[in-house]
């Protein structure tokens, strides 16, 4: 099985699916192709996965989220590697990215803004921001 979709999930054996989150999330994160909707849309709900497990991610919540209303494995899915976060941090980045089928759908939509919110709330759980230095280190 080349995609990952939940339903494919559900059907693998649990040995199976890290890595079928692995390829989607590696094929999005090469970035040597004009990424294609459907391959984006694996990669977003793969990343969500991992964002899921992620002690800052926590599970997203049914009804909402990148994934929608009613998505996800109906099977409990085995502990992800750590590595996978950086690998999803790169699928996001490209998802997001000019060569993205997906980002130019979105980018067009009236609900787009929303949309990239949701990808840049989820890449900020695996890859946070660094955030402003408040105090100054050295007085000159």
């Amino acid at each position: 099985m080349s995609g990952a979709r939940t339903g494919d999930l559900d059907e693998a054996a649990a040995e199976e699916r890290v890595p079928m989150i692995r390829r989607v999330l590696e094929r999005a994160a090469a970035g040597v192709e004009f990424l294609e909707i459907p391959d984006a849309e694996r990669a977003v709900a793969a990343a969500a996965l991992v964002v899921a497990q992620h002690p800052a991610g926590g599970p997203e919540h049914p009804a909402g989220g990148p994934l929608g209303s009613g998505y996800g494995p109906s099977e409990p899915l085995p502990r992800f590697p750590v590595e996978l976060r950086t690998l999803a941090v790169a699928a996001l980045d490209q998802v997001a990215g000019g060569l993205c089928e997906l980002a130019v759908v979105w980018g067009e939509a009236v609900d787009g803004p929303k949309w990239r919110r949701d990808i840049v709330r989820l890449r900020d759980v695996l890859d946070p921001p660094v955030p402003p230095q408040e105090e100054t280190l050295f007085a000159v």
